[in-house]
């Protein structure tokens, strides 16, 4: 790899870890049976998000679990369900939207840790199995159907969710569609597609639909891309879309 200038050095140190107590160790998961061989794995930590007051919400995919983690590092348990929770957003204050694998869109009320289900099924047939998601600042939510697509089975989907709760598919090709973000003026999707070892750009029409999908960044190695910066990385601001302001 080239460089022109000396890449600066920094140096990181653990914030904070899992306690003792809130590890499963030697439990046997089913995610784990799939996705890490078998191994015994006492978590497996996802989806970071921070509310306004700092602190900072993973999911624990294998055992159902999302945490809050304070700015000091004090962990606390906020929800526990049978589901498998990845990628998760902030739709206000007190309430999450999660990418859960095998139960689709979740709602989670972090002051009491109530999970509702917000979108379960596409026309009664199940998801492959969704992965992340990102919120347009017209409330619009774009979400990941990656399940255990990849080469060998191209037919990972990406969905948009509107604000008034239609639900439009996007893409039905991607292997393994992972993180997803919206450029800051929100007329590119950009897609990671793990299996592919590449980020996908995705030009979002004003009707609605794509157009010139290709490939915005190719890696190489084993396994590709996974998480992609959010909007709100970039500085935008998003609107709270109309089926989030009940049961706030």
């Amino acid at each position: 790899m080239y460089f022109r200038t000396v890449p600066r050095e920094i140096s990181l140190q653990v914030f904070s870890a899992m306690p003792a107590h809130f590890r499963k160790t030697g439990v046997r998961s089913e995610w784990a049976d799939a996705n890490k061989g078998g191994a015994c794995i006492d978590s497996f930590l996802e989806g970071p998000v921070f509310d306004p007051a700092g602190n900072l919400y993973v999911t624990d995919i294998p055992f159902g679990r999302i945490f809050r983690i304070s700015p000091a590092g004090a962990w606390s348990l906020v929800a526990q369900y049978q589901g498998e929770p990845n990628g998760m957003k902030f739709l206000n204050a007190r309430e999450l939207v999660v990418a859960d694998y095998r139960n689709g869109l979740l709602r989670v009320k972090v002051d009491t840790g109530e999970v509702t289900t917000l979108l379960g099924r596409r026309n009664a047939e199940q998801f492959k199995g969704v992965n992340d998601l990102v919120i347009a600042r017209n409330g619009d939510l774009y979400f990941t159907d990656q399940g255990q697509t990849g080469l060998h089975d191209p037919t990972g989907r990406v969905y948009r969710l509107r604000s008034d709760g239609q639900l439009d598919l996007l893409l039905a090709n991607v292997p393994s569609p992972n993180g997803l973000a919206l450029s800051c003026d929100e007329k590119v999707l950009f897609v990671a597609a793990t299996r592919g070892n590449c980020v996908w750009r995705v030009p979002l029409q004003a009707d609605g639909s794509v157009s010139k999908v290709g490939q915005f960044f190719t890696f190489y190695g084993t396994s590709g891309p996974t998480a992609w910066p959010s909007t709100a990385v970039t500085g935008c601001s998003w609107r709270m879309p109309a089926w989030a302001a009940c049961g706030c």
